[in-house]
């Protein structure tokens, strides 16, 4: 009998634990989720630097073999996801993104996929005044195939749906630049020259 009364007290909590999770709804879920892939991100760029990559993929990006890629899988379109991203970096004082677009994202017409002009128009407002580099699409593939080899490379995969609009995020360091590398080399020359 005591045995019957704890199945069923067992029963219940399930019932209610579960029903409270059914009446909250969807858009809790999604919060969730929204509040999750956030929290990874904001977990993982601490560690990230120099070198490392940050891509945001339409829902067709294949999920690839090289031991380099970690993935986020997002239930949003891209650009939102986008443009959190780039602020959260931007706010970051270790790195800052070089970007990267497939040139074939220009070439694609309304008749082939019928937003296109609202996405790159949109894209345009997200992206801003930073500058943008256009690569081939399997030269980008190539690209990352070389760096995951040494470089972890995350990989935020949204559910967009428009083809060839994925973002390529190559981490550079925010505090150190081009100019201030050739002077430390300079330096370094200069001193090997003169012995000290």
């Amino acid at each position: 009998m005591a045995t019957n009364l704890k199945c069923f007290l067992f029963s219940v909590m399930v019932l209610i634990f579960t029903g409270c999770n059914l009446f909250t709804g969807k858009d809790i879920n999604n919060q969730k989720d929204a509040r999750n892939w956030q929290q990874q991100f904001d977990e993982k760029l601490p560690l990230l630097g120099h070198r490392n990559w940050i891509l945001i993929v339409d829902k067709a990006f294949p999920e690839q073999n090289g031991s380099g890629f970690e993935y986020i899988y997002v239930n949003e379109h891209l650009l939102p996801v986008l443009s959190t991203v780039l602020n959260k970096i931007n706010k970051s004082a270790h790195v800052k993104p070089i970007i990267y677009q497939d040139k074939e994202l220009n070439y694609i017409t309304e008749d082939q996929a019928g937003s296109i002009k609202a996405f790159l128009n949109n894209s345009k407002t997200v992206l801003g005044l930073q500058s943008v580099h256009t690569m081939l699409h399997d030269s980008i593939f190539r690209k990352l195939d070389t760096e995951s080899k040494l470089f972890t490379v995350l990989v935020i995969k949204t559910n967009e749906t428009i083809p060839y609009t994925s973002v390529f995020l190559q981490l550079d360091c925010a505090y150190w630049n081009n100019e201030k590398e050739t002077q430390l080399r300079r330096n370094m020359a200069d001193k090997s020259i003169s012995g000290k």
